[in-house]
């Protein structure tokens, strides 16, 4: 079982930039996908940004072209750059990972959210 960790919350002004991290416990060659959701407060779980194995990108409309995933050539830690960041962009993000499951979005623009393996999360919270 893979167990994941993420790190690389704090809190910035809007406009600002954070890099979060997710570390596996192990070579994740086998995952076929990879990615970050985040909730915020009394909302529900989204989808953000997800990476498959053969290093295809997928964005949600709400961070395409200012959030960045990518995973090093270990394939031990995965990565969100953030900029440009917004207020609305302020949740905890969760780092998850799937044997099976494809990083598409479904066609109403959202990630099927039962991936198997979670991190426990990180807090980023965007504030003036």
């Amino acid at each position: 079982q893979v167990q994941l960790a993420e790190s690389g919350g704090g809190s910035v002004q809007p406009g600002g930039s954070l890099r979060l991290s997710c570390g596996a416990s192990e070579s994740t060659h086998s995952i076929y996908c990879m990615g970050w959701f985040r909730q915020a407060p009394g909302k529900e779980r989204e989808g953000v940004a997800f990476i498959d194995r053969f290093g295809v990108t997928t964005y949600s409309d709400a961070v395409r072209g200012r959030f960045t995933i990518s995973k090093d050539n270990a394939a031990i830690t995965l990565y969100l750059q953030m900029n440009s960041l917004r207020p609305e962009d302020t949740a905890m993000y969760y780092c998850a990972a799937d044997p099976l499951l494809s990083c598409r979005l479904r066609p109403d623009g959202r990630q099927d959210p039962s991936f198997d393996y979670w991190g426990q999360g990180t807090q980023v919270t965007v504030a003036a």
